[in-house]
């Protein structure tokens, strides 16, 4: 079987933590976030982990370096058959960075996964939701609980969370636009990138998602 090696990118919103969860059931593949790498790391006290922490400690960006012996120490351990790589890269240089890895290894990208949405729609999606201590999520147009402020399960008051206020989410957008949204070319130039319309319902983007991804695994083996 040939390997499924994908990234993942999108703004904030867009319903990239959605079609992972899926994809990676679908596909069985190994989800790597380069956040969830970096607290492993961490907690095991590895010694990579203990050279990003030295950083993190001082409120520095852990260098690509560190972090891309991390991943790669994953999809060694798991990623056979492919992977779903989610954060990483950010900029141009890391993914320049990231191809040099991936061609030592003799190994490809099969595709560059954007799930896309309009900034509106990713400011209404993140600032309408609401949740509760417990970690209940709701919305307050699209799943809004019974009564006002209140959480159905629990009857624990519900708020907003800082991240989730428009303000925030707009300068998290600005960042995205800045730092990431210049991949897209980088990638279409390529000829890896595929893009989704995030604005559609979670079922559709899995299908088209599921679609593609099926089409480029018969190409390759023609």
């Amino acid at each position: 079987m040939s390997e499924l090696n994908l990234i993942l990118l999108g703004p904030p919103g867009a319903g990239k933590g959605t079609q992972a969860q899926r994809l990676i059931k679908d596909w069985d593949l190994p989800h790597i976030s380069t956040g969830d790498l970096l607290r492993d790391h961490r907690e095991r006290a590895t010694e990579l982990g203990q050279q990003a922490g030295k950083y993190m400690s001082e409120g520095k960006l852990v260098p690509d370096d560190l972090v891309i012996a991390m991943i790669f120490e994953k999809i060694e351990q798991q990623g056979d058959d492919g992977f779903l790589l989610d954060g990483f890269p950010r900029t141009i240089a890391q993914a320049d960075a990231l191809g040099d890895e991936l061609d030592k290894r003799g190994r490809r990208l099969t595709a560059v996964l954007l799930i896309d949405a309009p900034d509106e729609e990713v400011i209404g999606r993140l600032s309408g939701r609401r949740v509760c201590s417990d970690g209940h999520v709701y919305h307050v147009d699209n799943d809004p609980p019974k009564h006002p402020d209140v959480c159905d399960q629990d009857g624990k008051p519900l708020r907003q969370r800082d991240d989730d206020k428009p303000e925030v989410i707009q300068r998290r957008l600005d960042t995205y636009h800045e730092q990431t949204k210049p991949l897209i070319e980088y990638y279409e130039e390529q000829g890896v990138l595929r893009a989704f319309d995030g604005s559609r319902a979670p079922g559709e983007v899995h299908d088209h998602i599921r679609a593609t991804l099926a089409t480029l695994r018969l190409e390759e083996r023609l």
